[in-house]
């Protein structure tokens, strides 16, 4: 064979991959094929109105309020126990006073890990009184932490939503202590 042949197979080969992989991811956004329901049109999203992110939570009035410094105000909105062994902790960082807050460093927490990966509430615990232990934010593999990062300067009045993950407490653990520095703590009860 000649290095031109075998050249030209090659491209051959891998444009026929390429082919088959868009052919086949094409199918996958297709929907499955339930041709029965027609698309639906903007005008009717309009009426729907507003539907809840899983970042707003499952209830109305928060699990725990924490206050912070110079206005800020942690609202608990979940803490769900997954089966995977991880317990996730939603809310809203809200700036309820007037002016501009920076927000504080000293949420990203000390440990050298986590500094290194910039702002964030990696300084979070869950302590549980009752197994006398406390559970710290989880981390990736690279060590960044598994919360809410980048957050910088809340507006007046302005709503951010976060979330923490830590490993789950045992079963029987239904409320766990929340603490965040620079924050008030607070007792949450854990779902699920």
């Amino acid at each position: 064979m000649s290095i031109r042949f075998t050249a030209q197979a090659t491209r051959g080969v891998v444009a026929v991959i390429i082919a088959a992989g868009l052919a086949l991811g094409a199918t996958g956004c297709g929907g499955g094929g339930d041709s029965k329901k027609p698309p639906a049109s903007p005008s009717a999203t309009k009426d729907s109105g507003s539907k809840p992110s899983a970042q707003e939570g499952k209830s109305e009035t928060p699990l725990a309020e924490l206050k912070g410094p110079s206005g800020l105000i942690l609202q608990v909105t979940s803490a769900d126990r997954d089966s995977g062994g991880f317990v996730t902790v939603n809310g809203d960082i809200k700036n309820d006073g007037s002016q501009e807050v920076v927000v504080p460093v000293a949420l990203r927490g000390d440990e050298t890990e986590i500094i290194k990966h910039g702002t964030s509430l990696g300084g979070a615990t869950l302590v549980d009184s009752k197994g006398k232990k406390r559970y710290y934010v989880l981390r990736d593999t690279d060590g960044r932490p598994l919360t809410t990062t980048d957050l910088t300067v809340i507006q007046a009045g302005q709503t951010i939503p976060v979330f923490m993950q830590f490993p789950s407490p045992p079963a029987d653990t239904a409320e766990v202590t929340l603490q965040l520095p620079t924050f008030s703590s607070g007792t949450i009860k854990i779902s699920g």
